[in-house]
């Protein structure tokens, strides 16, 4: 998934967190790309705290094909905190699919608390936007050949009124967001455990950068530990 150019003003795009766990040696799912749980339950419960300070919650297609997940608050006690946060109740729901290829059947359809935006490219066929509407979703087109995220991100803070946005993945995804410089914050689990495995996914894949010139910098705003794992938070450092 390449990332699509574009100035970054934040006035006009929402602020950007990603959250991940990931093994120590930096993976997110075994070789085979089948997602395993691995973390704690402490850092399942961080998830959720996470999501009650976001307007919008966004995933990959691969990961509401292959985990049933709803991407909503996460029960009563979590939409209390929304509330008192002064947000809604219940957050926006985001997946990304350039072609447009989600499963109909996926959890996140089962449940209709909030809206559904499924953004593809141009690639998505007229088939698959009519079938993915035809389920609820709004179906958002942005890019030719893969989702253009500045433009998209413009249009979520505009016409939805996302000014906060949390992002859970996929690697594909995050590795877009950091190369088209969208990312703010980076919440991560790193957790006693090694995957190894050169086909085994990491929180960034896809293109990837060619120079270290080009790496994007960060800088550690905390870190805790809880057991043997260590909750860390990340800023993305801008020129």
């Amino acid at each position: 998934m390449r990332a699509k150019s574009g100035a970054r003003n934040q006035a006009d795009l929402p602020f950007v967190y990603l959250n991940i766990a990931t093994t120590a040696d930096g993976k997110i799912a075994p070789a085979n790309r089948k997602f395993v749980p691995f973390s704690s339950a402490r850092d399942h419960e961080l998830l959720l705290k996470l999501r009650t300070g976001a307007d919008a919650v966004m995933s990959g297609a691969r990961t509401v094909d292959s985990v049933p997940v709803n991407l909503g608050p996460g029960g009563a006690k979590y939409q209390r905190m929304r509330l008192r946060k002064g947000l809604a109740e219940y957050n926006l729901r985001v997946i990304v699919s350039g072609s447009g290829s989600i499963r109909l059947d996926a959890e996140v359809f089962r449940h209709t608390f909030s809206p559904i935006i499924v953004l593809v490219s141009e690639r998505a066929t007229q088939k698959r936007i009519s079938s993915l509407r035809a389920r609820g979703a709004e179906v958002a087109v942005f890019g030719k050949a893969e989702v253009d995220f500045v433009k998209a991100f413009r249009w979520l803070r505009q016409k939805w009124g996302v000014k906060r946005l949390l992002c859970e993945g996929g690697g594909e995804i995050n590795g877009a967001l950091f190369r088209a410089g969208l990312v703010d914050e980076v919440y991560q689990t790193l957790c006693p455990v090694i995957f190894g495995g050169r086909e085994a996914p990491t929180m960034a894949d896809g293109a990837g950068i060619e120079k270290l010139a080009e790496a994007i910098p960060l800088k550690i705003k905390s870190m805790k530990r809880r057991g043997d794992e260590l909750y860390l938070v990340w800023g993305v450092t801008r020129a």
